[in-house]
C-alpha cells in the first residue's frame, strides 16, 4: 500500500450486485430502457445477469471471459475472501452507511457471485459473456445505448497510465450509439486520490464529439467518492 488506500497487485475480479450499479450511477428507469447497456471490465458482477432478468437488454465483457466458466467463478470467489480481510484492516476509513457492515459487505458479494454462476453457466445466456479487454473491444460502432464501466478505470491509474485511459476512451466512445451514454466510477485511484488525466481525457472527449460532466453518485463507501463521469454522445 502506498500513501494510503486500498492495496491491489494486478486487476480484482469484483463482484457486484444490481442496486450498487443502481447508486453508484444513479441509475433511472429511463437510462435503462435505453436500448442495449454493456458492462465493461465486467468480472462477477452480476449486474447483467439481474438488468435482463428484470427485462433490460444488457452484456458483459471481461479479458477473463476467456478462460472455461469455472475458472472465472474460482477467481471472483477466492477474490471475495482476499478484499474482505483487506477491507477488515481498512474499515475505519469506509462509510458504511450503505452496506452496514462487513459481514454484510461481503453476504452481497456472495450474493452477486450466485447470480453470477447461475447466468453464465445457463447456455442461452452464453451470448451475452464476452471476451474483451480495453482499448480493443470486440462490438460493432455505434452498438450500445449504455456503456457502464464500474471499478477499473481511474482506479487502476498506477498499472494504466494517460494513454491507456484516452485510448480506451475512444474505444468507449466508437461502440456507444449517438444519443447514448458513458458512466464510469470511481473517479478516484486505489490510494482515493483524484485520476490526474482527468482534464486531459474531458479533452479528447470533446475533440471526439462527445460532452462530459461530473454527476453525484449515490453509493457512499470510498473515502472521498461522490461523482461519477457521464459522457454523453
Amino acid at each position: 500500500m502506498g500513501k494510503q488506500g486500498y492495496e491491489q497487485v494486478g486487476v480484482a475480479m469484483t463482484c457486484r450486485g444490481y442496486d450498487e450499479y443502481v447508486r453508484m450511477f444513479d441509475l433511472q428507469p429511463v437510462d435503462l430502457e435505453r436500448g442495449e447497456m454493456l458492462d465493461v471490465a465486467a468480472g462477477g458482477s452480476s449486474f447483467t445477469a439481474d438488468a435482463n432478468a428484470r427485462g433490460y437488454r444488457a452484456f458483459a465483457v471481461d479479458p477473463r471471459y476467456d478462460k472455461g466458466i469455472e475458472e472465472w467463478i474460482s477467481e471472483a470467489e477466492q477474490e471475495i475472501e482476499t478484499s474482505t480481510a483487506k477491507l477488515a484492516k481498512l474499515q475505519e476509513r469506509f462509510d458504511w452507511s450503505y452496506y452496514g457492515s462487513i459481514d454484510q459487505h461481503r453476504a452481497g458479494r456472495v450474493t452477486s457471485i450466485e447470480r453470477f454462476k447461475e447466468s453464465v453457466r445457463d447456455s442461452m445466456n452464453k451470448h451475452r459473456y464476452a471476451a474483451g479487454k480495453l482499448p480493443e473491444l470486440p462490438y460493432s460502432d455505434n452498438r450500445f445505448s449504455l456503456i457502464l464501466c464500474s471499478h477499473f478505470m481511474f482506479l487502476y491509474a498506477d498499472q494504466f497510465g494517460t494513454e491507456f485511459h484516452i485510448e480506451a476512451m475512444k474505444e468507449l466512445m466508437r461502440i456507444c450509439k449517438p444519443g447514448g451514454q458513458i458512466r464510469i466510477y470511481p473517479l478516484l485511484s486505489l490510494n482515493w486520490e483524484p485520476y490526474p488525466g482527468l482534464e486531459q481525457l474531458l479533452h479528447t472527449i470533446k475533440e471526439n464529439g462527445g460532452s462530459a460532466e461530473l454527476c453525484p453518485s449515490h453509493l457512499p463507501f470510498i473515502p472521498g467518492s461522490s461523482q461519477y463521469l457521464k459522457v454523453s454522445l
